[in-house]
């Protein structure tokens, strides 16, 4: 097995090879996993989001996340692509697209004031939740 070192070596040496013209073409790595969540949290997108705004679908990064199932090859690829540079792949996937993410990706404080229906075993019970964070039951 060769050490680090033997192995950045012998990428610098296909380097060299290639610009030399002795060598044609390259071979791309894949890294053999990728951390989807970590990906879609640093760009502070929902599940629903990020598979809308990338392409993917919302059950294929639902499985990635929970561990069910791993990105194929290609789609690694790309979420290596969005994970280094997510402007470009936005960019070359639809520019409104890019426009309408950079523009919604600004913190905003809302305050809302919600009524929410909850059916129980018993009937049905209201929670009024307010800015506070205190619940009030009925």
């Amino acid at each position: 097995m060769k050490t680090q070192f033997q192995q950045m070596m012998d990428g610098l040496n296909e380097v060299e090879a290639f610009l030399a013209g002795e060598q044609e073409g390259f071979k791309a790595h894949v890294p053999q996993a990728v951390d989807v969540k970590a990906i879609r949290s640093r760009l502070g997108m929902t599940q629903a989001r990020f598979s809308a705004t990338f392409g993917f679908s919302l059950d294929a990064i639902k499985h990635w996340e929970g561990g069910r199932r791993t990105p194929e090859a290609p789609a690694r690829t790309l979420l290596t692509v969005i994970d280094k540079n997510p402007g470009a792949v936005l960019t070359a996937l639809n520019p409104a697209a890019f426009a309408a993410a950079v523009s919604s990706s600004k913190a905003a404080t809302v305050r809302v004031r919600v009524e929410r229906k909850r059916q129980a075993s018993r009937g049905v019970t209201r929670r009024k939740v307010y800015p506070t964070g205190k619940r009030v039951t009925e």
